[in-house]
């Protein structure tokens, strides 16, 4: 029945496709399908069938900022990578799909002698999740580099324009978290630059990101927002958490501020850790940790 639903769809699709392997936590269940448009109108018409066939759906880029039920998703991902990808060059402006990662922006900049979002070169997600949730890194966020957002109005159908000032950034906040709007387009605003000056500053922060972060395991990034006048992962290893774990999901010894998994670390232990490490911490400090990691809920 399903199959026959989105059999005429121009664009990749995936039935009973395990999530775990569409999330940098390599921990998820199945999904109804996962479809991967290449045109805006493929994303129309994926959610119109949804609709008018009451099934769920939900928008996700690389997963890099993703925690998946191993129960799965009873419903349709719509993914927003590679097959949506474009970036093209103005001046000193870079016009960008949503699905394009954030390494390959950096890759266009760079090879353009474009100055301005090497602090984003190796976040590992997309750029649409980047303005979703005004991603940022060594003092850049992308409210700094914006122009402007094209998103597709899913009350309507119909895209809009918005500039940096409409879109109401703040910390890993946008407007789009509180909108029923999918970023489609995204026009970002740089400078000349020089490149091996851009290089440099490269590599800077990719020896940084190494030296300190546990890139060798699965995980969603940073797991806790920075609490106004904290840092998450110094109150976590003051509260002695650090290197603690339930079976496969761990507290990272290179850095508090991730829980990693391991192995085969389930979303039910992963949630445990989360929720055991807030207890702690506003037990002891009195300081509520949020999570900055998305979880998906059927």
């Amino acid at each position: 029945m399903v199959n026959m639903l989105f059999s005429k769809l121009n664009c990749i699709v995936r039935y009973d496709e395990p999530l775990k392997n569409h999330t940098t936590f390599k921990i998820g269940g199945n999904c109804i399908a996962l479809i991967e448009p290449r045109e805006v109108s493929d994303i129309v018409e994926t959610i119109k069938i949804c609709r008018e066939n009451s099934i769920k759906f939900f928008v996700i880029g690389n997963g890099s900022n993703l925690l998946v039920p191993d129960e799965g998703y009873n419903g349709v991902i719509i993914k927003l990578k590679s097959e949506f990808s474009t970036i093209q060059v103005k001046d000193e402006y870079l016009i960008v799909n949503s699905g394009a990662k954030l390494s390959e922006v950096y890759t266009v900049a760079y090879e353009n002698s474009l100055t301005g979002f090497e602090f984003a070169s190796g976040i590992p997600g997309t750029i649409g999740g980047a303005i979703y949730m005004n991603a940022g890194a060594y003092g850049g966020e992308m409210k700094d580099i914006v122009e402007s957002v094209e998103v597709l109005d899913l009350d309507n159908f119909e895209l809009r324009e918005l500039k940096n000032e409409e879109l109401e950034f703040s910390y890993r906040k946008s407007i789009i978290q509180r909108k029923n709007y999918i970023v489609t387009t995204i026009k970002l605003k740089l400078q000349k630059g020089n490149k091996e000056e851009i290089n440099a500053v490269y590599e800077d922060l990719r020896e940084r990101r190494n030296s300190k972060q546990p890139l060798n395991f699965g995980s969603a990034g940073s797991t806790f927002k920075r609490p106004e006048g904290h840092f998450a992962s110094k109150l976590i290893e003051d509260a002695g958490l650090k290197g603690y774990h339930i079976n496969d999901a761990w507290v990272s010894e290179k850095h508090s501020g991730f829980v990693v998994n391991k192995g085969n670390a389930s979303y039910k232990e992963v949630m445990e850790l989360i929720e055991y490490v807030q207890k702690v911490v506003f037990e002891k400090f009195g300081v509520k940790l949020e999570t900055e990691v998305r979880i998906l809920k059927d």
